[in-house]
């Protein structure tokens, strides 16, 4: 398998599944800063130039959440994803694509206000994006409960997910208000295989 990474991207959540796995892989760093990602070799992987990509055999993967979902169910006996049929399978789903969708599109709204301050952003406008962060990490806090898990008793591909994205909210101070969240991030940031993952 060849993973395609750079830093402080989305392509971290597939190297942090690798390592959780500890199964063989290549790494591919590309350098944004020299535009790496665009040069031919690299679309004739991601024509979009985006990362991450997974390269495994004849499959190809181009989207974070698709790759960690192929890797979980790809070892199985490694148990980072619930088997099929049980009845944790429906809430892993549900977590992986809530985190990927509505966490991760609501936390990138005050991402790009951080990167770009200059944006022109009324007041209306700022209210709906943190009243939709404040409703998305709502529901997070309540279906984690007092769990150190989203499914079930056991570390999943959905943790791996919803922590990454939690941990760029908390680098952002967006989890203030939410302190079960908070303890949630800071608990799974100390794992061995995320300190692996952000390496360089």
């Amino acid at each position: 398998m060849k993973l395609y990474f750079a830093p402080r991207t989305r392509a971290v959540r597939p190297r942090w599944l690798l390592e959780e796995l500890g199964v063989p892989y290549e790494l591919v760093r590309l350098d944004l800063a020299r535009q790496e990602d665009t040069a031919p070799g690299y679309l004739a992987v991601n024509p979009l130039g985006e990362l991450p990509a997974l390269v495994d055999g004849d499959v190809t993967l181009l989207e974070s959440l698709s790759i960690c979902l192929h890797l979980a169910d790809r070892f199985p006996e490694k148990h980072l994803a619930p088997t099929v049929g049980s009845p944790e399978r429906g809430p892993y789903y549900g977590w992986m694509v809530f985190a990927e969708q509505s966490v991760d599109a609501a936390v990138m709204e005050f991402y790009r206000d951080a990167r770009s301050p200059e944006r022109d952003v009324s007041e209306e406008t700022a209210a709906k994006a943190r009243a939709r962060l404040t409703a998305v990490l709502d529901v997070i806090q309540r279906g984690l409960g007092d769990r150190e898990f989203l499914v079930g008793g056991a570390f999943t591909a959905a943790d791996v997910v919803m922590a990454s994205i939690l941990h760029l909210a908390h680098t952002l101070m967006l989890l203030d208000g939410h302190p079960r969240l908070l303890e949630y991030v800071r608990h799974h940031s100390q794992r061995p295989a995320v300190r692996r993952a952000v390496v360089g």
